[in-house]
């Protein structure tokens, strides 16, 4: 990732959020649109984490006679405890032919629990290069009354946190609510949603997805591609290096250059 970042621009993604929440599952519907060219805008260019994508997405292939498995990934586990590991996709925006390179970390539910709780920061280094920042959000736990402000408040302490961590200067921010096929998330739940991220002076943009999905209304990997679309943003209006200008009779252009621009 370091040799590639050297060579091009890369988009670093921060991904948190507690386990069970959908991260490795927005992740594989993720590669699973771009491999099979059904993610409207975006086509897939270039990858350098196949088989680790493969691998991730395993779960979503072993299907039982026609019928999906009860559970579409499997829990995220690292093999160092310390350093994220990263998926790599170079994508391109139909729409002006924009290639990007996300760096997208997979990293376990605890890794957040544990940034929550303990403000254990040090294996989040990684994400002082991120231009924007995915919380994923379990939609169900958001639709439950029981566990709604738990998760409410959660999302507050982890935006503290994050605020903390980068100076007050917190990239752009995704509220990913998945499992969007169980539901729309109620106009009141997403303003308690904002108000607290406002107390917090944090803003945040949520976008609802639904990974896989169970309904016959919603589509798998609703909202994936809105995602990646604010997670990447308008590419900057660069100004003209050198402008030209019309030469004038009798004009010493050349020297008054600098001074009339």
């Amino acid at each position: 990732m370091s040799g590639m970042m050297a060579s091009r621009y890369v988009t670093v993604v921060g991904i948190l959020g507690d386990p069970e929440s959908g991260k490795t599952a927005c992740l594989v519907s993720l590669y699973l649109m771009v491999a099979n060219a059904q993610m409207e805008g975006w086509a897939f260019a270039d990858s350098r984490s196949l088989m680790a994508f493969e691998d991730i997405a395993r779960g979503a292939r072993d299907w039982n006679a026609g019928h999906p498995p009860q559970q579409m990934t499997v829990h995220t586990e690292m093999a160092d405890d310390r350093r994220p590991g990263f998926l790599h996709l170079r994508l391109v925006r139909k729409a002006d032919g924009r290639r990007v390179d996300l760096a997208l970390p997979d990293l376990p539910g605890e890794w957040t629990t544990a940034l929550i709780g303990t403000a254990q920061v040090d294996r989040f280094e990684f994400m002082r290069a991120a231009e924007a920042i995915w919380v994923v959000v379990d939609g169900r736990a958001l639709a439950s009354k029981d566990r709604r402000q738990g998760v409410i408040s959660r999302v507050g302490q982890l935006s503290e946190r994050l605020k903390t961590m980068f100076d007050g200067h917190v990239p752009r921010m995704m509220i990913v609510v998945t499992h969007r096929d169980a539901g729309e998330m109620a106009e009141s739940v997403s303003t308690r949603l904002a108000t607290e991220l406002e107390r917090r002076e944090v803003p945040a943009r949520v976008i609802p997805v639904a990974p896989f999905s169970d309904s016959a209304e919603i589509k798998p990997g609703f909202g994936i591609g809105e995602l990646i679309g604010v997670t990447v943003g308008d590419e900057p209006i660069l100004p003209e290096f050198w402008p030209e200008s019309p030469p004038q009779k009798d004009a010493r252009s050349y020297l008054r250059y600098r001074r009339v621009q």
